[in-house]
């Protein structure tokens, strides 16, 4: 048997479910899209996806990603086609200036659409001991938006936040089937996993599957769910919507999209370490605390709930069911799937528990509502341990004038003064007071809604101080770039190569919107950098030897102030063009360039730019 519905006493009417559908795609907007475009791409990972997009929207290629001339197989063409569809429109340039915003766009309208369907579910499907279904629905979806790792990666134009908001509303539908006790519809639920698997490739399958299998098993259901979500037909949809590009993309690119896309970012990241993330096996486990905060207590409680014997032995029997029991189980049975598999992986990401946060949202919300007394103690520990973790945060910021002198990035030097000059952290101090204020006052008052209480402070807290430091960091970390790249582009001569050595930043590549030669600090890097001039060749750029006609006799190099020192850099006479922060712009006369590199080359250092590597830009 299937999930009743709950009675119709506790249900709303379509128009407060309207209402507080409204009042979610408000807060949502705000949180998400607020001033979405007015800073920079933060390196390295962004514009890397940025660029891919934009190359798109400007070649017409809608098959293959690509960044700064080379193929970009690090992930399915979902995010990519979306962003390019930003840059398509018309003038963009004009009403996007740094090209962020249509960038960004994907993450944040996702997580606004995770957070719809959060509180669209809590609304159709009420708990029969929730009077207040609409507060328990926009708490839901708060405590979604509010997450730490929510706030970062919806503002970040990368693909995890899609993968995200894919994966929750195609298992949200999912659950909703089968709650529903019909199978309506039930065909979207798949078209949304596809949309998923073209987010980021067979992992969405992975975990839609192993959170189905868990909660049939915890339900003794599997008939019941099968015939709600109709799997096998289902599987078929999912493919026919997302196998065609993988066919094409693989007949195209070949073996090199095969190594790279399911060797290397599928295979490879799962049963070995790359890109140095390396994690212990507690690693996710951290996450799961760090990823709720200031709520993680009710989460827990929340898991306990799911977990503890009796709710289990409901859970187990279908004959018994509940549509909250049921929702609580299906929440708990997604965030261990996630933990589950990629605390076995072998490499490890803080993004990579961002699938995990709609469904701690759901469970926050549970745990919150006032519902019977039989768990009015551990609710009162968890709401108190709640409120004692947000009085930890405003303690924090009120004593910013101690902790933030401490920051030390040589990216940033003047950052911890102009923050502290900036007040910001003392509007963050203030709205976590304010929060600490109204949970102790809820707390005596026992009255319903003390989660939206706390809720409501954090939400000015992202408005009026969050923004804003990122618009500061911005200001110090990624505006020399940009004024690095508008002197580039200012000073280039007619085939003049442009390259970037040491600290290496792809949103010079984003800004200038050309091939840009990436190298590291060592000696084989420098006869690299000489070499790649004369041979390279990527889409839409190749190196020319200065012998031959139309080559540049000099080259444009971004350098930090480190490397410049190194003795391989050193006596090379280049024209200085302009120094922003910790970056010089040169011209280097390539005969010089060539000259040291034999020098080098003689002394036993060799190129190495054509070996193979997983990852170049």
């Amino acid at each position: 048997m299937s999930i009743i519905n709950a009675p119709t006493d506790a249900r709303i009417s379509p128009r407060q479910r309207s209402r507080g559908l409204l009042l979610i795609l408000a807060l949502g907007l705000a949180l998400g899209c607020w001033q979405l475009g007015a800073t920079g791409l933060v390196d390295e990972t962004p514009p890397l996806f940025a660029a891919a997009g934009r190359a798109m929207a400007r070649t017409g290629d809608w098959l293959t990603p690509r960044v700064n001339g080379l193929p970009r197989f690090d992930k399915p063409p979902l995010v990519y086609w979306l962003m390019g569809l930003g840059y398509s429109l018309p003038a963009n340039e004009l009403w996007d200036p740094l090209g962020t915003w249509a960038g960004r766009l994907p993450s944040a309208l996702a997580s606004v659409a995770t957070m719809l369907m959060l509180g669209d579910t809590l609304m159709v499907h009420p708990s029969a001991e929730d009077s207040h279904p609409r507060r328990t629905a926009v708490a839901a979806a708060l405590a979604f938006a509010l997450s730490p790792l929510v706030q970062l990666w919806s503002r970040t134009a990368v693909s995890d936040a899609l993968l995200s908001g894919t994966l929750a509303l195609s298992l949200l539908y999912q659950w909703r089937c089968y709650a529903s006790g019909h199978s309506r519809r039930w065909w979207l639920a798949w078209v949304l996993l596809a949309t998923a698997v073209l987010t980021k490739g067979p992992v969405a399958v992975v975990l839609s599957g192993m959170t189905l299998t868990l909660f049939a098993l915890m339900r003794r259901d599997l008939k019941g769910l099968w015939r709600c979500i109709k799997p096998i037909r289902g599987l078929a949809i999912t493919a026919l919507i997302s196998l065609p590009w993988y066919v094409a993309e693989l007949l195209v690119e070949g073996q090199p999209f095969w190594d790279s896309f399911f060797g290397y970012h599928n295979l490879q990241r799962f049963t070995s370490v790359v890109n140095s993330h390396l994690q212990p096996w507690w690693f996710f486990g951290v996450i799961l605390v760090v990823a709720s905060l200031p709520f993680t207590p009710l989460l827990l409680l929340g898991l306990a709930q799911t977990l503890h014997p009796s709710n289990l032995k409901r859970a187990f029997s279908s004959s018994q069911p509940t549509t909250t029991l049921s929702l609580q189980s299906f929440a708990s049975c997604w965030l261990l799937s996630i933990l589950l598999l990629f605390t076995t992986a072998a490499t490890k990401l803080p993004s990579y528990w961002l699938p995990a946060t709609p469904a701690a949202a759901i469970l926050i919300a549970l745990a919150a509502r006032s519902s019977g007394q039989q768990i009015r103690r551990p609710l009162d520990w968890a709401w108190g341990a709640t409120i004692l973790l947000t009085f930890v945060f405003a303690v924090g910021f009120w004593s910013s004038s101690i902790w933030v002198p401490l920051i030390d990035d040589p990216e940033m030097p003047t950052l911890p003064a102009e923050l502290l000059a900036s007040r910001l952290v003392l509007r963050a101090a203030v709205c976590f007071s304010v929060a600490v204020v109204l949970g102790l006052w809820m707390i005596r008052q026992k009255a319903s809604g003390r989660l939206l209480a706390v809720q409501g402070p954090l939400v000015v807290f992202q408005l009026i101080a969050l923004i804003p430091m990122i618009g500061l960091g911005d200001r110090v970390r990624q505006l020399p770039i940009r004024d690095v790249a508008a002197t580039v582009l200012h000073h280039q001569r007619p085939d003049e190569p442009i390259a970037m050595v040491g600290v290496m930043k792809p949103s010079l590549h984003f800004y200038t919107d050309q091939v840009v030669v990436y190298e590291g600090t060592s000696t084989n890097a420098f006869i690299n950098l000489a070499d790649r001039f004369s041979k390279e060749k990527r889409q839409g750029w190749q190196g020319v030897p200065i012998s031959k006609k139309g080559s540049s006799p000099s080259a444009l190099i971004v350098i930090d102030s480190q490397t410049m020192k190194k003795k391989h850099w050193r006596g090379l006479n280049p024209e200085p063009l302009g120094q922003f922060g910790i970056y010089q712009v040169l011209r280097f006369d390539r005969r010089t360039l060539d000259k040291r590199a034999l020098k080098l080359h003689a002394k036993g250092t060799h190129p190495t730019w054509e070996q193979p590597r997983p990852e170049r830009y």
